[in-house]
């Protein structure tokens, strides 16, 4: 049964879910990893597609950007075609001075000062976390194909274009390594809906240095790589 914001129909998702950001990487995930993908929504220009990869089913949908977008898809997916594990795979912006453009992260953390999660218990901070299976599943397969790959927390923002430029030094001395936009959001709801998640990201952005739009939507292949890893 189609959702507002999903038309897609019972069975028509795997439980094993990617989600990227773009529409247009979603469809790129799609005709490079999966065998026979197929079409299964587009409302809103929304991609989403099923298919195999290594014979088992997966899929692949778009967020859109921010928690809140992130949020609906992901609660739609839990509660109405029965999906059991997403993995998010987007952009970073690196702010630990050990990254390089490129770099892969699986985020053990995700920080906020999003008040969207603040009403679910009122009077406590939250800890947004990941499945630590996924996790392992990601850090294993870093370590049995040689990939280089970061584990630590996220910082995830409402804001892109944020001014105070004390955020980052007070981020790096509580050992934040990079900031995004949805993996706080995703973790929270992963709790809420009962499904198990992960964010794995690749760093577009460092201080001083950033990838182009086309070099944000082509450069995902390892990503994507360590992100199906984690349903294998």
């Amino acid at each position: 049964m189609a959702t507002p914001h999903i038309g897609a129909e019972p069975g028509d998702f795997a439980p094993d879910v990617l989600m990227p950001g773009d529409p247009r990487r979603a469809k790129l995930i799609a005709e490079t990893f999966f065998d026979s993908p197929r079409l299964v929504t587009e409302v809103r220009g929304i991609l989403g597609y099923t298919g195999t990869f290594n014979g088992k089913p997966v899929s692949v949908l778009a967020s859109g950007m921010g928690m809140p977008s992130m949020a609906i898809y992901s609660t739609e997916l839990a509660r109405f075609f029965d999906v059991k594990r997403i993995v998010r795979v987007g952009t970073i912006g690196g702010i630990a001075p050990y990254l390089q453009l490129g770099d892969v992260i699986a985020a053990s953390a995700a920080h906020t000062n999003s008040a969207m999660t603040s009403e679910w218990v009122p009077g406590v901070t939250l800890s947004h976390a990941p499945d630590f299976a996924l996790l392992r599943k990601v850090v294993e397969h870093g370590e049995t194909t040689g990939k280089r790959l970061h584990v630590g927390p996220l910082f995830t923002t409402d804001s892109f274009y944020n001014p105070d430029t004390t955020l980052v030094p007070g981020l790096l001395e509580y050992g934040t390594i990079g900031i995004d936009m949805e993996a706080a959001g995703l973790y929270a709801v992963a709790r809420k809906e009962g499904f198990d998640a992960l964010m794995v990201g690749t760093v577009s952005d460092l201080p001083g240095a950033e990838m182009t739009a086309a070099e944000r939507e082509a450069t995902f292949e390892n990503m994507v790589s360590f992100g199906l890893a984690a349903f294998q």
